[in-house]
């Protein structure tokens, strides 16, 4: 890309930054090999530390597809099956009962269809071990559908899969990504450690209203597989270019196989939401139809920091966004929207809105109580209305003690059996999807979840 044009990307995410409240943020596209890098706003807006290029961000659950894709290698070294059931290279796991712990794969992980209750959040220390202690604590979490049911986002199943990665390898699972990404894609900028982090200019995540820095900088140690690493937007580029090439390096050693590479953004299992992160899930990645063409990403949330990863293979683009707080799907939304139109001429969705029109909705179709760990969803009557109220509950509501733990909002039908809800302070809409399952057990899709109908 040309000067000019890389300017124009600056001025864009400077603009649409300050109109969306967002205190930092760093942008990367990569396109047909070159690559373009911006920076506006603060890292830390207490100490008053400017974000730029070089600034490390938290990436957040874009770390799964990083940690799917070293065990995607370790199924082309033979080491790992997708379709062997876990139990047979981790002997002393235990789940929620007998038919989840033997019969659980790394599919089902990759996936999100384990039923691993997913939000389990346990802080099991700072050593080495924290990933083979939390491992240990997985009999006490609930399954919340049973293996293979539906598709709910799962936290939990890839703390255990950066487990077996140790187990299979013998290394543990921070030094086995340096070994086998950061290192052998040339990354200078990507660590998952805070000591880490510490040698380089490291954003802070705001939340609140004002916006402050936030309590804490990063999540629990064990959480490290699914949302731990912290990159630039040129690092995060230089793994999708790993995926765009069919899985070699930019010095052309291969790391990953083709058909590894082309079964990570091959559907796997259809979304009971398409609304909010794609129609599909991959190995690993989320699958989404822009325009009639397909793209293949992922999101990431830690506290107070969003990321962003697109990637349109059929152009040879792919785009990053690193954020730190304020109406961080807005920037997104309003700013992939011109980046696709401009460089792919794709036209990006239209999100989701409430239906113009009145649709039929028989509240005894939904009224009732949906739980599961760590959310407590109750459906309610008011006022000839449907609201949801939804609680935050367990390990999850310390560790965001920053927002508030219990929320109700109205629910807007769009069709029956979908409605959205628009949270405090943002102008999206989030879907909210009532289903069953081939049992007749019902569930709510909320935030990617899926959550039981119990009373």
């Amino acid at each position: 890309m040309t000067e000019q044009t890389a300017g124009h990307w600056q001025a864009r995410l400077a603009e649409l930054a300050a109109r969306h409240g967002v205190p930092g943020a760093s942008l990367g596209i990569l396109s047909h090999g070159q690559l373009t890098e911006a920076a506006t706003g603060l890292a830390n807006a207490s100490a008053g530390i400017e974000a730029t290029t070089e600034t490390l961000w938290q990436i957040g659950s874009i770390s799964k597809v990083w940690t799917t894709t070293v065990a995607m290698i370790l199924v082309d070294e033979g080491v790992l099956d997708l379709d062997e059931p876990i139990v047979s290279v981790l002997p002393e796991l235990r789940l929620a009962d007998e038919a989840l712990t033997k019969g659980v794969t790394l599919r089902h992980i990759l996936t999100h269809t384990s039923g691993i209750d997913g939000d389990f959040f346990a802080d099991t220390g700072r050593g080495d071990d924290c990933l083979e202690k939390y491992a240990a604590l997985l009999p006490g979490v609930a399954a919340n559908h049973p293996l293979g049911a539906t598709m709910s986002y799962c936290n939990a199943g890839f703390s255990l899969l950066g487990r077996v990665q140790e187990r299979v390898t013998g290394v543990q699972w921070d030094e086995l990504m340096r070994e086998r990404l950061y290192r052998p894609l040339g990354l200078t900028h990507t660590v998952t450690l805070p000591e880490d982090a510490l040698r380089f200019r490291a954003a802070a995540g705001h939340v609140g209203e004002p916006l402050e820095v936030a309590p804490r900088w990063m999540l629990m140690r064990s959480a490290g597989p699914a949302g731990l690493i912290c990159s630039t937007p040129r690092d995060v580029l230089a793994f999708a270019a790993l995926h765009l090439s069919g899985g070699l390096a930019a010095d052309g050693r291969r790391l990953l196989s083709p058909g590894s590479t082309e079964a990570m953004r091959s559907p796997q299992v259809k979304l009971p939401d398409p609304y909010l992160f794609g129609d599909a899930w991959g190995l690993g990645w989320i699958l989404c139809e822009w325009d009639g063409r397909r793209l293949y990403g992922h999101d990431g949330d830690t506290i107070g920091q969003s990321a962003f990863l697109r990637v349109l293979p059929d152009a040879e683009l792919a785009v990053c966004l690193l954020t730190n707080g304020g109406d961080t799907m807005g920037l997104y939304e309003d700013l992939f929207r011109e980046i696709f139109a401009e460089l792919a001429g794709v036209t990006m969705p239209t999100p989701i809105a409430p239906a113009k029109e009145p649709v039929p909705v028989d509240p005894a179709d939904y009224i009732g109580v949906y739980e599961r760990t760590s959310a407590r969803m109750e459906v309610l009557e008011r006022d000839g209305r449907l609201v949801l109220n939804n609680r935050i509950t367990a390990e999850l509501a310390d560790l965001v003690d920053h927002v508030e733990p219990e929320e109700e909002h109205e629910l807007h039908p769009v069709e029956p059996g979908l409605f959205v809800v628009r949270r405090d302070g943002l102008k999206e809409w989030f879907p909210v999807v009532f289903y069953a399952l081939a049992d007749g057990s019902r569930y709510l899709h909320h935030g990617g979840r899926a959550t039981p109908k119990v009373s």
